[in-house]
């Protein structure tokens, strides 16, 4: 019998997301993939699963979610209200999904993209070789209200996990290193910028998050002379009016404004999780110390599982209970003493 999730309820924004299509520059389609591939990595390791895993990506806002059977779940990234049957759930954590039961999920506390994992990953078909949507390529399409998805086969394993995540939803320092433009700005606007409170602009989406300096913009000498090259996520481009724009995973191939610097992928889920408001602040690092940084980030991915311990829940809110050992180690009472 195939496994069915159905979506009575989906927020504006609510697409399937997996890492990614890398490989399609030359022709003209970036990489694409969730905007904060932690949480897709944390999804995976709270449900045991290896490899490429797909997710739901809610942006700001949840929806009302009905399992055709049971299903084990996770939910991760920006932290969101909620609750199945009306019993709240924790964040960051590993559920069970009863069939027929309604999960229902409300708007960000803080950051903008929250995920929802299911065992087996979302089942949508392929297209040049990943399941995500890449909305401004024209790829797939948002999740709309009564979407039924497909879900894999589930291998199983262990619900009510949790683990400690990275406090990535309230802006802070964004470190980046140098573009091949950085050259045409001054040093003292490089010395500038790194001494400047940026704000998250509200206008901002997967493509690109426009950051308002305190103060004026900045400026490169000869900007306007710059040749339309490839550009990446990441990036740092400046507008003719000295604002900073930094490039997500659905941004273009190509672009002709000047960069000033290019984020670290590993700060990148960072910018992508600052809320409208969100304080940020730029530092440059040189390549070794960037190279470094990207090391350490992929040995803390690769120890996830290890750090999965389990979810202390109330045993009146369980409603799985008679899933669990509770008698472990019990004795009757009744056994000669020694």
């Amino acid at each position: 019998m195939t496994r069915m999730l159905t979506i009575h309820r989906a927020g504006p924004g609510m697409t399937v997301q997996d890492a990614g299509r890398p490989g399609w520059l030359d022709f003209g389609l970036s990489r694409g993939g969730a905007a904060d591939m932690l949480a897709l990595a944390e999804g995976a390791a709270l449900l045991g699963e290896k490899g490429t895993h797909t997710a739901i990506e809610m942006a700001a806002m949840g929806g009302e979610f009905e399992a055709s059977e049971d299903m084990r779940i996770a939910l991760t990234g920006a932290p969101m209200k909620a609750s199945i049957a009306g019993t709240s759930l924790a964040w960051n954590a590993s559920h069970l999904l009863p069939a027929g039961a309604r999960l229902s999920i409300g708007a960000a506390q803080t950051g903008n993209y929250g995920y929802l994992h299911v065992g087996g990953g979302i089942d949508t078909p392929e297209h040049l070789g990943a399941r995500s949507a890449h909305i401004a390529a024209g790829v797939g399409a948002a999740l709309d209200s009564d979407t039924v998805l497909k879900i894999g086969p589930d291998r199983g394993g262990a619900t009510g996990m949790t683990l400690d995540v990275e406090d990535r939803f309230g802006g802070g320092e964004i470190r980046i290193v140098a573009s091949f433009q950085t050259k045409l700005f001054a040093q003292e606007e490089l010395t500038r910028l790194e001494a400047t409170e940026l704000r998250r602009d509200p206008r901002g989406n997967r493509m690109g998050i426009r950051l308002e300096p305190d103060g004026d913009g900045f400026h490169a000498e000869s900007g306007r002379t710059v040749v339309s090259e490839v550009v990446m996520p990441g990036d740092i481009q400046v507008t003719g009016d000295g604002t900073p724009f930094v490039l997500m995973t659905e941004c273009q191939t190509t672009g002709g404004y000047p960069r000033i610097g290019t984020v670290l992928p590993c700060d990148l889920r960072r910018v992508a999780q600052a809320a409208p408001g969100a304080r940020l602040r730029f530092r440059f690092v040189t390549l070794a110390e960037a190279v470094e940084l990207e090391r350490a980030d992929r040995k803390m991915l690769a120890t996830l599982p290890q750090r999965l311990r389990a979810l202390i829940r109330d045993p009146h809110m369980m409603t799985d209970l008679l899933s669990y050992q509770l008698i472990s180690g019990v004795v009757s009472g009744t056994e000669d003493d020694p």
